[in-house]
């Protein structure tokens, strides 16, 4: 190789600056990143529930004397799992299902109207977010009884 094809073919510069222990932690996530993150964390937490929703459908349809066993799980619980943390995983799956139902609309509105910009962005992830956790709350504090 000749000495100007050695200067025409530099080696392209790398960056290697992004330590992730170090700066992930401090990085500040924009609030429609994090509503995106949790979007996706959502979907797979009914995926991975998918037999337990399964087993609470089968069981609560199947029969009178299978309805009362699934109504028990959530007063008893399951075996050696207390009926509050039954609850506790129902309230998980009724929060992953509105999160992941809302956060999905936001996507079609925002593709349909083709409104992409920081401030809509903004605020619409605070209005899921707004709007998952309060409905959860609701059907959560009916859930464990409180009205």
């Amino acid at each position: 190789m000749s000495e100007l094809a050695k200067t025409v073919a530099k080696k392209r510069p790398e960056f290697r600056n992004i330590n992730a222990f170090k700066d992930l932690p401090s990085y500040r996530w924009p609030l429609a990143s994090m509503v995106s993150g949790m979007h996706r964390a959502s979907g797979a937490i009914m995926v991975l529930l998918m037999p337990f929703i399964i087993w609470m459908f089968d069981t609560s349809v199947s029969s009178e004397i299978s309805f009362s066993r699934f109504t028990s799980a959530f007063s008893a619980g399951l075996g050696f799992v207390p009926g509050w943390f039954v609850k506790l995983v129902a309230l998980g799956l009724i929060w992953a299902y509105l999160h992941h139902f809302i956060a999905g609309l936001r996507h079609v509105w925002m593709e349909t109207t083709h409104t992409v910009s920081k401030e809509s962005g903004f605020k619409s992830a605070l209005l899921t977010l707004v709007l998952s956790l309060s409905l959860s709350a609701v059907l959560g504090a009916k859930l464990f009884g409180f009205y």
